[in-house]
């Protein structure tokens, strides 16, 4: 047998560890990157020093703290890596036109949002749907969804990426809220600028003086309507919408929410609504979407989960007077 056929066939033995390779590139650590492939860190280490021994160079450096391709390890990585997203398109395609939804979903959502609204959902979605398996990630950081492997994002924004496929799932807005004991000890505000003088539960922002900014619900039809900005201060600022109703609901002051986590202290009367007749601007977007990465083809499972969600939030997260 010739040199060029024993080349081939070693090549076609290092087809799973080229993958790898570009797997390790892209999570930047090999721990990182035997989780994405659910395997063991000595099994990656052994199919990365494997892959060195056949090309006879080195095509990784190993810090303490991260791991970097060489030239060499780079140019295979570049040269390889729009075939391995092919075949993946190419096959996870096929799969997909066969029977129902089916296979794993990588979601990620913030953290509020999830607890509150998206888990009392899944329940009935995966009974709809049993050949689907939902991995979920909570967590309020934004994740980069192609970099880690996520098929889908919830996302409360403003403006989702350009580089996106983003699907509106429904409107959300801001309410101002108390338990009733606060408001009796304290008094209810009539007007914004009366906050001043009552504990606010808000969410740090960037600015050095904390502010809410309202306007009239009459601005929805007259646009010419005055803007309040009021300065605000409390006992407690926290980055999470739950941890500022819980607060609230211990009687600790007045919180800013979104209405999707303050709904159902609302509908049991655990809270209140304070200022009614003024909408919040400015604190939370005004949208909830679903995102994922660009791609020709949308997997049936993600299709149906965002069908689902859509349908099943139409009505938003009614919250009343």
């Amino acid at each position: 047998m010739n040199n060029a056929g024993m080349d081939e066939k070693k090549i076609d033995a290092l087809w799973s560890h080229l993958h790898w390779l570009t797997v390790l590139a892209q999570q930047g650590s090999y721990t990182a990157a035997a989780d994405r492939l659910g395997v063991s860190k000595a099994a990656m280490s052994q199919r990365i020093a494997d892959l060195e021994r056949q090309a006879g160079v080195p095509l990784v450096r190993r810090t303490t703290r991260s791991v970097r391709l060489t030239e060499a390890g780079q140019s295979l990585v570049d040269d390889t890596r729009n075939a391995f997203e092919h075949i993946a398109q190419s096959f996870a395609e096929v799969v997909d036109q066969a029977g129902a939804p089916r296979g794993l979903l990588r979601v990620t959502a913030p953290v509020a949002f999830a607890r509150q609204q998206l888990m009392p959902r899944l329940a009935n979605f995966l009974r709809d749907y049993p050949e689907v398996r939902l991995e979920l990630d909570l967590s309020d950081r934004l994740r980069s969804l192609a970099t880690e492997g996520f098929d889908l994002a919830i996302r409360h924004t403003a403006a989702p990426p350009d580089t996106h496929v983003a699907w509106p799932l429904c409107q959300t807005h801001s309410v101002l809220v108390a338990s009733k004991r606060y408001l009796q000890q304290r008094g209810t505000p009539g007007q914004p600028m009366e906050l001043t003088g009552h504990s606010c539960l808000h969410y740090p922002r960037a600015q050095d003086t904390p502010a809410w900014t309202f306007e009239p619900e009459a601005a929805l039809a007259h646009a010419s309507a005055q803007r309040v900005t009021v300065p605000v201060s409390g006992a407690l600022a926290a980055n999470n919408s739950e941890a500022l109703r819980e607060a609230a609901a211990a009687d600790l002051g007045i919180a800013l929410l979104p209405d999707f986590s303050a709904q159902a202290a609302l509908i049991t009367g655990e809270l209140t609504r304070v200022l009614p007749h003024w909408r919040p601007v400015g604190a939370f977007a005004e949208q909830l979407y679903a995102i994922r990465p660009y791609s020709a083809h949308v997997p049936r499972a993600v299709t149906a989960l965002v069908n689902y969600l859509r349908l099943s939030l139409t009505n938003g997260f009614a919250v009343g007077n």
